[in-house]
């Protein structure tokens, strides 16, 4: 064999060496479960494999929002599969944030057993968002009363930056697309929060008490129901204490006993 004949070989063996690692890695790559990310690799120069397209469960939060932006999705098939209220029901829907998808209204272990009360809460969700939802998840139902809780993650900047007269904007639309379809409607404040664990350092109290002030005025101008959260169970700082909640801006199920009685009695002043 010639010295360049020998030479080629051995170059190709080299390459044939670092070459067949790779398509391992590439291979063992396609075993990760889908939830998953696939694990950091070095460059090969190869392409990756292809991977599946993620399910609906398995989609984070940030594609959901951009296939769906007020999730419209969360609630479509419950809301088909509810029907027109029973003749004298007094449904009531409530919209909201985490702190009202998290609220267990009517179950068994509920605060409010028995009663058609309907929960149309969804997590980080701000006021841009329930007012686009507004239509297929409250006025569709045909409720008697909604109760609107909303705001403090539009303090946050959960869906960029507003100001507090674009907050109110919005809560003034739903209010009056309530009052345009003989929904009687009742307004909560929003409830303390000194902090946010999420972003930390924005000082949402100051902002909280101004826009509660204008949801109070608001409401009294419009005949509209006032629920005050806000001073029940707000601490010296005017935050959530310790004992109503565990992160500063969700109830336990303490701050929920304090909520209960307090809406309730608004949604009676409103039946009537």
């Amino acid at each position: 064999m010639s010295r360049m004949t020998m030479r080629t070989v051995l170059f190709a063996m080299t390459m044939t060496g670092l070459v067949v690692p790779a398509l391992i890695t590439a291979q063992e790559a396609g075993n990760v479960p889908e939830a998953k990310a696939p694990a950091a690799r070095q460059t090969t120069g190869m392409a990756a494999p292809a991977i599946a397209p993620a399910t609906a469960a398995q989609m984070t939060r940030e594609e959901q929002l951009k296939n769906d932006w007020p999730l419209l999705g969360r609630f479509k098939e419950a809301n088909l599969a509810l029907g027109p209220p029973a003749a004298h029901e007094n449904r009531v829907v409530f919209i909201g944030d985490s702190i009202t998808d998290m609220w267990n209204l009517s179950g068994p272990e509920g605060s409010f057993l028995g009663k058609p009360y309907i929960n149309r809460g969804i997590g980080g969700q701000t006021t841009p968002q329930m007012l686009v939802r507004f239509r297929q998840d409250v006025i569709d139902l045909k409720p008697r009363v909604v109760v609107i809780l909303a705001g403090i993650n539009d303090i946050a900047g959960n869906t960029g930056p507003e100001t507090l007269e674009q907050i109110e904007g919005n809560l003034a639309s739903m209010a009056e697309l309530a009052a345009a379809h003989q929904i009687r409607v009742v307004l909560c404040s929003v409830l303390p929060a000194f902090d946010f664990g999420w972003k930390p350092g924005m000082t949402p109290a100051p902002k909280v008490l101004a826009l509660n002030a204008w949801i109070k005025a608001y409401a009294a101008e419009k005949g509209a129901v006032y629920v005050d959260y806000h001073t029940a169970m707000k601490d010296e700082r005017d935050g959530l204490p310790a004992s109503l909640s565990r992160d500063g801006v969700h109830p336990l199920p303490a701050g929920y006993a304090v909520m209960a009685p307090l809406v309730d009695a608004g949604i009676e002043k409103a039946l009537k």
